[in-house]
């Protein structure tokens, strides 16, 4: 990503949650810790099923006297009919404000240009009003910008930003182990703690109860995580089967099936080695070793 590329998400969705119980209400589902969510600082948090499966993924970031949810658009409709079923009598008002804002993706090395900027994952400034901070999961998918449509192309003019092609940011993702399309092939397929989301900053074990919790402890304290989301790379041939193969055992299953596909993978099975020959169909693929593992 070069210093003054920019990269308009619009495959991002935002939800507002606001009102006096905003705090108390998403501390009581999501898997991350909203009472560390403040105006110099924002998270990566889930959403999942009681029995700790997956269902949607955001970044959560203080605005005025509430918090946006940084989503994948296709689930947005979904996410707001969800959180307002566990709204109940809750003081909060969730508003899907998908047409009136956006996510734009900045490099590290502009966001550290800027005033009062740290080094460091989720930290949230001010630039004119609006929220810039670098990604909570990995520093190296830069920085995000939750901006009004309306000022947008100004912002971009004052921060002499060149709009790039959102495919290279895509394929960044990819090669970090960080899937953020087509996440929807991931609900209730897979546990929240399988796509790596303590890895990724978006469980903190120590906040008490939310929804999922119960399984996703288990697991954890028992050590029984014995399959992960990789990010896979064909390498020759064509995937004609969702099956990979290492020889004759099957140890992983392609869930997202797209330009950047990804798989659940058994990675703690005898002679496991990321440089091992796996096959799918008819293709030669690679699991890509992600910064973290």
């Amino acid at each position: 990503m070069k210093i003054n590329d920019v990269y308009i998400l619009e495959d991002r969705g935002l939800l507002y949650i606001n009102g006096d119980d905003a705090r108390e209400f998403l501390q009581n589902i999501i898997t991350n810790n909203i009472e560390n969510v403040t105006e110099d600082k924002s998270c990566f948090a889930a959403l999942l099923s009681p029995q700790g499966k997956y269902l949607y993924d955001f970044i959560v970031v203080k605005h005025k006297s509430g918090y946006f949810l940084d989503c994948e658009k296709q689930n947005i409709e979904e996410l707001y009919k969800q959180l307002n079923l566990y709204k109940l009598k809750s003081k909060v008002e969730i508003l899907n404000l998908s047409n009136e804002f956006v996510v734009a993706i900045l490099s590290k090395e502009k966001f550290l240009s800027l005033d009062n900027s740290k080094d460091e994952k989720g930290f949230t400034i001010k630039y004119r009003e609006d929220s810039i901070f670098l990604d909570p999961r990995s520093k190296d998918l830069g920085a995000r910008l939750v901006i009004n449509l309306e000022k947008l192309h100004l912002s971009l003019k004052k921060l002499e930003l060149k709009i790039s092609d959102n495919k290279n940011y895509h394929e960044l993702s990819h090669n970090l182990g960080i899937a953020q399309i087509d996440t929807k092939k991931l609900q209730n397929k897979i546990f929240g703690i399988e796509c790596n989301f303590e890895e990724l900053n978006g469980i903190d074990f120590k906040k008490g109860c939310y929804v999922g919790q119960e399984n996703t402890a288990r697991i954890k304290l028992k050590e029984k995580l014995n399959k992960r989301l990789f990010a896979i790379k064909i390498l020759e041939g064509k995937i004609n089967s969702n099956e990979i193969m290492l020889e004759d055992k099957e140890i992983g299953k392609i869930l997202i099936d797209n330009q950047n596909p990804f798989a659940l993978i058994k990675f703690n099975i005898e002679n496991f080695n990321f440089d091992n020959n796996f096959k799918c169909g008819d293709a030669k693929i690679k699991i890509i070793k992600p910064k973290w593992f």
